[in-house]
């Protein structure tokens, strides 16, 4: 039997997607159990979009897909770790990740 992560009150658990090559962190994204149950099925990331309310397939509309090579869960099993392989940028605004805000620290005043 799969393990299958704890899902929070709110029916999500975070997962957040790694590039299984160059190991950079592409997006946080969040699964409720059928995008987990289609993520395994189809070995394509698929989420729950807490905004629209609906699945959403990474990739469906721009077709920058995340193929899924491997899926961990934390030593808690309430957070998933998606390796994947990229087709293209996983951000929706082209970059490459969605991670490219560098927070620079004030000078305190």
């Amino acid at each position: 039997m799969t393990q299958q992560p704890k899902f929070g009150p709110d029916g999500l658990v975070p997962a957040i997607a790694q590039d299984a090559g160059t190991g950079a962190v592409l997006t946080l994204a969040y699964m409720n159990r059928e995008s987990w149950e289609v993520t395994l099925r189809t070995r394509r990331a698929t989420f729950w979009s807490r905004s629209r309310r609906e699945l959403w397939e990474k990739g469906a509309t721009s077709g920058n897909t995340l193929h899924v090579k491997a899926i961990r869960l934390d030593c808690d099993q309430d957070a998933v770790l998606l390796l994947v392989d990229p087709d293209g940028p996983a951000c929706h605004t082209g970059a490459t990740s969605c991670f490219f805000e560098e927070v620079v620290a004030g000078d305190g005043g």
